[in-house]
């Protein structure tokens, strides 16, 4: 395993930010290239934790010359993020000075360009300089994988849908619990990737862009969702991956049945709160639901049941998250549900779910 940090200069003087970058070299040329990096959000650990101990399986893996393709892993994507602190409490997700999600923004070039993104880049912002180090790198490989996790949630992974139902390796090597399809239109980083790949232009002498390429969101569950357990369990399940697409050698250490929804962004219901109060779930996140069922009340005034607020299904589906906070504002978000109907709700900036 190579150990090496990129260096990115702070935005005034004295301020740097390093990035470690873990490498392993593969034996095999013809054998898919592979970028995964965690904590792109900085407060999100899950897939922080399963790189972790992703790493010795790996380093046992190189012992044995079983690494066919180049392994690339940034167990901390976000040395800005993971600085930021606001009255006590980190804010891993928005950049404080300029406002921008992490993971929202990035340059939509086609793959003749990619070296351009490291051109002239030491002028650039701390930010910009971080998401174009981290696009170049996974631009470059052939599966990528940028590991997050929502508030609380099932395993489930966002991707294009030119990648499934092939991707269905992934589901069953992580025991993936929903699968959401995007039409890869927003400017998230897994959407920069594949962008890039899309607009080739037969430099690399592929037949259809996506052939032997996976570019995915992978949200592990929630925030909390951080211990040894499972850690070492979707550790398991990547590395299952990985041997599953040829980039380990051995047969598949780990397959789980998937039955999980499979759900376009646009059949994703998006349950918002009707009021601002108290939330008192009714349904827990994994759980199927009819229309109209109870899923929480909202409690205006406390004490006054007659300003209580009930949040009804607005379909049949799957609750696939729900938000760790107990007092929302009108209009936040509650759920997410994954059904069969088209939903209404409108996406935010860049096509994307939330901000």
């Amino acid at each position: 395993m190579h150990k090496s940090e990129i260096t990115i200069a702070g935005d005034v003087p004295g301020i740097e930010y390093r990035l470690p970058v873990l490498a392993f070299e593969g034996s095999d040329a013809d054998a898919p290239r592979v970028y995964m990096q965690a904590a792109l959000h900085a407060e999100e650990l899950p897939g922080t934790a399963a790189l972790h101990f992703l790493v010795p399986m790996l380093q046992a893996a190189e012992a044995r010359g079983d690494i066919l393709g180049g392994i690339t892993l940034v167990p901390r994507a976000n040395p800005i993020g993971a600085g930021q602190y606001v009255n006590g409490g980190m804010e891993g997700r928005f950049d404080l000075g300029s406002r921008t999600n992490f993971n929202r923004d990035y340059p939509l070039i086609g793959l003749g360009e990619r070296a351009s993104l490291l051109e002239g880049i030491e002028a650039l912002p701390a930010v910009e300089q971080l998401k174009r180090h981290l696009l170049h790198m996974a631009s470059g490989a052939d599966l990528m994988l940028d590991l997050h996790c929502d508030d609380e949630s099932q395993l489930y992974a966002y991707l294009h849908e030119a990648y499934w139902p092939v991707a269905m390796d992934l589901a069953e090597s992580m025991g993936l619990e929903a699968v959401l399809l995007s039409d890869g239109k927003s400017s998230a980083f897994e959407d920069a990737v594949t962008h890039i790949w899309a607009n080739g232009g037969g430099a690399d002498g592929r037949g259809h862009w996506a052939d032997g390429r996976i570019s995915l969101t992978m949200e592990f569950r929630g925030l909390a969702d951080v211990d040894p357990v499972l850690g070492r369990m979707d550790a398991e399940g990547l590395y299952a991956f990985l041997q599953r697409r040829g980039a380990i050698a051995g047969e598949p250490i780990r397959r789980e049945a998937f039955s999980g929804p499979v759900a376009g962004l646009d059949y994703v219901q998006m349950v918002d709160s009707p009021a601002s109060g108290m939330v008192l779930f009714e349904r827990e996140f994994g759980e199927v639901v009819e229309k109209g069922d109870h899923l929480a009340t909202i409690v205006a005034t406390p004490g006054d049941a007659e300003g209580d607020v009930r949040v009804l299904a607005p379909t049949d589906g799957t609750i696939v998250t729900r938000v760790t906070r107990r007092f929302v504002r009108r209009a936040d978000n509650l759920m997410k549900i994954a059904s069969s109907e088209l939903s209404l709700a409108k996406r935010k900036k860049g096509g994307a779910l939330e901000d």
